[in-house]
């Protein structure tokens, strides 16, 4: 089986070159292009991460494709329903650093919390120690809503446990076990109204596509706070710039935006992004980066070593497993 290994860096040719030693790798360094794609027409799989989409066009350059294996758990990059129709197996990793991810919100919430940014950018920038503008505010005794509960966010809640925080979940499928005098499963709605900090935990369907929007913020306490390490697209970005302008939102800790994707490589403005909208969220997102008491960091929730370490081998096992005739963590066939 040949196999083409985009985003392929020192940490991933050590862990999937003894795993697939039995296979034909081609490792390369970038995301996916048409012209790589077209240097290798007779390649039978495909691993890819999600800064590199894989739709229709990068499916039908490759003709003899029959896996395509992500090292991610979200899978939205790929084009999941002409891949299955084409008999082309996806597979995913479901499931890995959700310690990882979950300890990164909290670095989020303490960032924001304690404004920590602020200050280190005070000291550096301007060489003062000045307190006064710098007031903070415990995590301890605040509620959290936990929207999605599932691997990553039942971490969460047992972190925010630990902080002595209050802890109000929503979750289509409850697991009452993560239930206690301090911590509860109630409707969206009521997370909403009752939450200080809305931190999101569910996977980007279309179904939950802009979850946070402009009523869902209205609902919310004001001066909350959202941080979001899951899809970008689960929140309106025009909704949350006018709920942090009107001082509804008090601040947001962002490890993922929407159009994400293009904001990292700006050149596709030279070659023409797909759509005015697209155009509008990438110029939403820089007022986003802009604004005070806002924190982005660059999708980097899941990047600790021991997390990336269980990504990249699982990944070379399901590729190993498909190609034994045992295909594992498939998405879609």
């Amino acid at each position: 089986m040949k196999v083409l290994i985009f985003s392929a860096d020192d940490e991933t040719r050590g862990i999937f070159a003894p795993l697939l030693k039995d296979h034909t790798v081609v490792y390369l360094e970038g995301v996916v292009t048409l012209d790589a794609l077209a240097e290798h027409p007779d390649a039978d799989g495909v691993s890819i991460f999600t800064s590199s989409e894989f739709k229709k066009e990068q499916i039908d350059a490759l003709p003899n494709l029959k896996c395509i294996a992500t090292r991610s758990t979200g899978f939205d990059h790929i084009d999941i329903a002409y891949a299955k129709q084409k008999g082309i197996v996806v597979c995913n990793v479901p499931r890995y650093g959700a310690h990882t991810v979950a300890e990164f919100a909290f670095a989020l919430m303490l960032t924001l919390s304690r404004r920590i940014f602020e200050a280190f950018h005070q000291v550096r920038e301007e060489g003062s120690f000045k307190t006064s503008a710098l007031e903070g505010f415990n995590l301890f005794g605040k509620t959290l809503g936990v929207i999605g509960t599932g691997n990553i966010g039942s971490h969460v809640v047992g972190i925010a446990k630990g902080f002595g925080m209050k802890v109000l979940m929503f979750d289509h499928h409850p697991d009452t076990s993560l239930e206690d005098e301090n911590s509860k499963f109630v409707s969206f709605d009521d997370l909403l109204a009752g939450s200080d900090i809305v931190t999101l935990h569910v996977p980007y369907t279309k179904e939950n596509r802009y979850l946070l929007n402009k009523s869902a913020f209205a609902k919310m306490k004001r001066g909350s706070y959202v941080i979001n390490t899951a899809r970008g697209e689960l929140i309106d970005t025009e909704a949350l710039l006018d709920a942090l302008k009107s001082g509804q939102v008090a601040g947001a800790g962002l490890d993922v935006l929407e159009e994400e994707r293009v904001l990292k490589d700006e050149i596709e403005l030279v070659k023409g992004i797909e759509s005015i909208h697209d155009l509008k969220i990438l110029i939403q997102d820089h007022a986003l980066i802009d604004m005070p008491r806002v924190v982005i960091t660059p999708h980097i929730a899941f990047f600790s070593r021991e997390a990336y370490h269980e990504i990249l081998e699982v990944t070379a096992a399901n590729i190993a497993d498909f190609a034994a005739g045992k295909p594992t963590n498939v998405v879609a066939s």
